[in-house]
């Protein structure tokens, strides 16, 4: 059965206006209150320690306030972020001994909704580790975030090829990753079928 089409996301068409009238601060703050949780929640995931989750989301902050002028519009800005989130994961894993006051975004008030954020959403974050959470952390990196889009998300194909390849993908190279995301997904889920049979008591 096809997953139903994603609602209308209210927060898009604000930033998308902010953006076309140059006023860019706001624009990236209003982005990050919009989408942080779900990124922090993300980057959490996927990220060995707290401090390498804070570290992406700061660098994400900073990539996503320097981007939102060029930003043409080939994707939502929900999967914008996901994309720089990506971008971000990498180089905190490259940069083992960074600086991390350096990452803090330069721009203050980007750098106080990027604080804000992060301080609101560690506060809430439920500390519940359930049997599922476990299970999905056994998977390849690509295949829990191809879970957390598709399944959590619920973003469409393309969006999700996109943030995996990187901005500069052509159409074509798209189109194609998005056909082999659907044949991942379905692995992906058997794979988990089978972890869940041999962790869940039966």
């Amino acid at each position: 059965m096809p997953s139903p089409p994603p609602a209308p996301d209210p927060h898009d068409a604000e930033i998308r206006a902010l953006v076309a009238r140059g006023e860019i601060d706001r624009a990236t703050e209003q982005a990050l209150r919009a989408y942080g949780p779900e990124l922090i929640g993300w980057l959490g995931a996927i990220l060995a320690s707290e401090t390498d989750a804070y570290d992406a989301f700061s660098q994400l902050s900073e990539q996503l306030w320097k981007s939102l002028r060029a930003f043409e519009g080939r994707c939502s800005v929900r999967t914008w972020c996901y994309m720089l989130a990506r971008q971000s994961a990498s180089a905190v894993r490259a940069q083992p001994r960074r600086r991390h006051e350096d990452l803090v975004p330069s721009v203050p008030s980007v750098a106080h909704a990027a604080t804000h954020v992060w301080s609101t959403t560690r506060q809430h974050a439920s500390v519940v580790d359930d049997v599922y959470a476990r299970i999905r952390r056994q998977l390849p990196e690509d295949d829990q975030t191809l879970l957390v889009l598709r399944v959590d998300r619920n973003l469409p194909w393309r969006d999700i090829a996109l943030v995996l390849l990187g901005g500069d993908a052509g159409d074509e190279a798209l189109a194609r990753k998005a056909a082999a995301l659907r044949k991942q997904f379905e692995r992906v889920k058997d794979e988990l079928r089978r972890l869940a049979a041999e962790h869940l008591p039966r």
